[in-house]
This record gives C-alpha cells, structure tokens and sequence, in this order.
C-alpha cells in the first residue's frame, strides 16, 4: 500500500464551485442508512438501504433522484425466522447483471446474530419492484469470518467483487478484499487485501474499513469507503488504481492519508458513510449518495439509533483528478 502526502496537497487544487448547480431534497429518506442508488439505463433510479429494524430490504424507484423521497416502498425481501439469513440485513445493494438483478448483503443467523456472511438475491424480472426474488445462497470466501458489504463492477471485461471482511481474526477488525468473479454469486482466483484499519482515523471505538463504493474518472478506479464506528467518528476514506494496473497486486493500490469525507459540526453532518455513487438525469454530473445524521450525541449503542438519514450531494472533480468531497459545503 501506498500512502501519498501529495494526494492532501491534490484536493486543494479544486475547480470552482461556489454553489452546486443541481439541488437535492435532503433528506432523501429518514432512517435509511447504506444507501444505495442504482441508475438503470433508461434513467430509472431505484433505492435500497438498510431499515434501522435490520430484518428487510426495502426498494424505491423513481423518474428522478428527488422523486425518490416521497417515492413508494416496498418490501421485496424479509429475514429467515430460523438459521442463517435470521438477523441483521444490512446494506444492500443492487445491481443489473447480464439482465438480471442481482442484490447484495449482509445477513446474521437468527440465533448467531453476529455470525455475519454475505448473500446474494436474483430477480428476471425487467421491473426489480415486480417478479420474483430467488435466494441465490451465500458468496463463498476462502477465510470463514465475519464479512459485509460486497459491491461489485466491471473492468476490463472482467468482474469483481470488493467486501468487507474480518481477515485476521478478534480486534483486529474489518479490512476491503477484492477479487475475481467467476459469476455474479461466485468469486475465482485469489483474495487480496486492499486496505485495513491502519489509521487513527480508520480506528475509532472500532478498528473499521468497510462500505466500498467504486467510481472510474480519469484513468483511474477510486475506491471510497468507511471507516470507524458508526457514530460521529465515522467518515470516508478513498483508495486509487491507475486503469491500467493490475488490480490483485496491492503494491499497486494508494491509499488517502487522512480521511476524505467526514463530520462537520458546522453543516450538523455527523459520521457521515458508507455511500454509494451514481449521476445526475443527463449523465453528465456524478452525485454521491451517503447517510449521516444531524445530531452528535447518540443514546445508548449508535446501531440502536435509527436516524442515520439517505442524503444526496454533487461530486465535483480536482484539476488534478481526484474526487472533491466538499467536506466545507451543505448539501
């Protein structure tokens, strides 16, 4: 891994945005956190998220980004009353494979709550509010441990799969594997680790790397993703790959030193994560969806707090190619 003190340097070299030209009805949902857009392509937006109740999946769809606040919900999936699948759904996330949705999350076992894995979902169905969700089983890992939030993409005619995962075992926490899909509910080849919780800031109450969000820009891929507790702590931190390099070799990966994304108390933006991206109507502007909440202080543990809210915010690019979070802006 490589840490670069010039990437602080990079994100001052902003382009000029005094005010963003597309305007976002935020909060987009109230107690809907991990959230994730996807864009289909005839310009549909559908929303999946995590419910504070962590016992369904739940989607929205919509003609336009803002349309997806007062959009209707629907419940597309319930948890398993025993054994596996049982407790604890968490960030889903849904994708359009080859014609067929696919959606990704993470699950418990209904008397093994913590005893999380990953599970995938299938649909045909043109429309993935209608037809039928199969239970496709869990994604497979060559290390049995605690794993979360899979998100897929696709490069150079090859797919992957980015997770988060307990690699080493206790404290140590969750750190990002990517790998190679032999399909979309199969990985191939070898599991490499990209990041871990190495940082102060990656290190708060619990020592976390987690929620991968993929965007390519410039002849780069950047990886973002979260780190630390959910509660104020939590924040963005974000990895690049030139588009050229191979992508299993960690020594080609670098690494922000200090996080990208995180609370401003100013804005009332607290521990804000685990986002997803995609782009405004005409395609032309890339918008970052994430939760936060609106208050610091948090009664009793912060994944019983059910406020962490979908919000949605443009992203702006440096002029030297790396994403601009506008830590200093509202919404």
């Amino acid at each position: 891994m490589k840490y670069f003190l010039i990437f602080a340097l990079s994100i001052g070299f902003y382009q000029v945005s005094l005010s963003q030209e597309i305007k976002f009805d935020n909060p987009l949902a109230e107690e809907r956190a991990d959230p994730w857009v996807h864009k289909s392509d005839d310009g549909t937006y559908y929303l999946i998220a995590t419910v504070p109740e962590y016992d369904k999946i739940v989607l929205r769809k919509s003609e336009t980004i803002n349309g997806l606040k007062d959009a209707e919900e629907k419940v597309i999936w319930t948890k398993h009353e025993k054994g596996v699948m049982g407790h604890h759904i968490w960030a889903p996330e849904l994708h359009n494979i080859d014609g067929t949705w696919y959606i990704y999350f993470a699950a418990g076992e209904a008397e093994n709550i913590w005893n999380i894995r990953m599970w995938v979902l299938s649909n045909t169905s043109k429309n993935p509010m209608k037809g039928k969700w199969k239970e496709e089983g869990q994604i497979k890992t060559s290390i049995e441990s605690f794993s979360l939030d899979a998100t897929t993409f696709e490069h150079h005619d090859k797919r992957y799969l980015i997770w988060a995962q307990n690699v080493r075992g206790g404290a140590h926490g969750t750190g990002l594997v990517l790998s190679e899909m032999e399909s979309p509910t199969k990985l191939k080849g070898s599991e490499v680790v990209i990041t871990e919780p190495e940082l102060s800031w990656e290190r708060m109450k619990y020592n976390v790397n987690e929620g991968p969000a993929v965007i390519k820009h410039g002849g780069k891929i950047f990886v973002s993703y979260s780190a630390s507790a959910t509660n104020h702590n939590y924040c963005l931190g974000l990895l690049w790959i030139d588009e050229n390099a191979d992508l299993l070799d960690i020594n080609n990966w670098h690494k922000s030193p200090g996080p990208v994304f995180y609370t401003n108390e100013d804005l009332k933006r607290y521990g804000p994560g685990h986002n997803s991206f995609t782009t405004s109507k005409d395609g032309k502007t890339d918008v970052m969806i994430y939760h936060a909440r609106d208050y610091k202080e948090i009664k009793g543990h912060e994944l019983s707090d059910p406020n962490r809210a979908t919000r949605a915010r443009v992203l702006k690019w440096t002029e030297s190619g790396f994403p601009d979070f506008m830590q200093n802006e509202g919404d």
